[in-house]
């Protein structure tokens, strides 16, 4: 499954890295949410490719997102 983050928009609510650490982090530069690396596509802070077994995580977070910047695809 394909993960995006609309950086730009993220207001820093810790809930997408809290609902699912495997796939999210803050970033410690901007504070805002990010891919974590071995997930990263191209290297890309926002775009990931999430495997199976964190899929129901990820989407469950991108759903959560009150801002509505994550998208699982």
């Amino acid at each position: 499954m394909r993960v995006t983050i609309d950086r730009e928009g993220c207001t820093s609510c810790e809930l997408c890295w809290t609902t699912c650490p495997e796939v999210f982090e803050q970033n410690a530069q901007d504070s805002l949410s990010q891919i974590v690396e071995k997930l990263r596509v191209a290297g890309s802070l926002g775009e990931g490719e999430v495997p199976a077994d964190l899929a129901g995580c990820a989407r469950e977070a991108a759903d959560g997102c009150p801002v509505e910047v994550i998208h699982a695809t």
